[in-house]
């Protein structure tokens, strides 16, 4: 299924009148989805899911819908729009712009098309049929990953260490010490810096649908792999690691399990 461009701007319009507004404002308030721990929400997460939504809803009625804030609609669709409202909510009620919104689009549990906007920068990584492309500051072009083969020439990214519990904190380290650089507290800007050509390699734990979905299109069409932790579909979420090269991502591979 082709989706228009257009349509994503629309989707990122509406985000950004519902999240724009309320970032760095005073007083925001955020509540906790735990009982132990902290994953926090806002009114900004939930009135832009509300608004994309809607928008999907006019647009294809009979598609589904999965959504961080929201949940399920019509899940046995061929057709399902994930939604992730504000990717990096920690992020965002700091007032550090490493945030963004996540729209992707399921046909037959591949992911085909996605985008994450980040409105306070004004910039846009999106992909479809036609391949993965920038808009924003300095013009719109095309994406496309840097040529790193090797772990000693690599940036890496990833939110935090915390992510990783148990023997998978262990994983993480020993890739960590291979790599020339890395950096904490990205959430999804890391994986359009990927797309964008700045880093190497993205390696997450313990992510939902939600959080992945509008970005696989994006690294794999600029020239990137995505794949769980194991080399299966990151569609299926959890364990992720996003390369810049075939063979970066094998060498990731093999220190992550062991």
């Amino acid at each position: 299924m082709r989706i228009e461009k257009e349509f994503m701007r629309r989707i990122a319009a509406a985000a950004a009148a519902e999240t724009l507004p309320r970032f760095r404002m005073a007083g925001l308030a955020s509540d906790n989805k735990y009982a132990v721990g902290f994953d926090p929400v806002t009114e900004a997460d939930r009135a832009a899911e509300q608004a994309i939504r809607s928008l999907i809803h006019d647009a294809f009625p009979d598609h589904g819908i999965v959504g961080e804030e929201f949940g399920v609609e019509n899940g046995d669709s061929r057709h399902v729009w994930v939604i992730d409202p504000i990717d990096g909510t920690r992020s965002f009620i700091s007032g550090i712009p490493l945030w963004g919104t996540l729209v992707g689009l399921l046909e037959d549990g591949d992911a085909v098309a996605g985008m994450m906007f980040q409105p306070f920068t004004g910039e846009a990584f999106h992909a479809d049929a036609d391949g993965a492309h920038y808009e924003g500051p300095g013009g719109a072009r095309a994406l496309g990953v840097r040529p790193t083969t090797a772990l000693g020439e690599a940036t890496l990214c990833t939110t935090t260490p915390a992510l990783f519990a148990g023997g998978k904190r262990a994983a993480y380290d020993r890739l960590e010490r291979e790599v020339k650089l890395a950096r904490y507290g990205t959430d999804c800007y890391a994986y359009a810096m990927l797309a964008a050509g700045t880093i190497d390699l993205v390696v997450e734990s313990g992510l939902q649908l939600y959080d992945i979905v509008a970005l696989v299109p994006i690294i794999e069409k600029a020239g990137g792999v995505i794949t769980t932790w194991d080399g299966g579909p990151a569609e299926k979420a959890g364990d992720i690691v996003a390369a810049a090269t075939p063979e970066l991502h094998r060498a990731a591979l093999e220190l992550l399990n062991g």
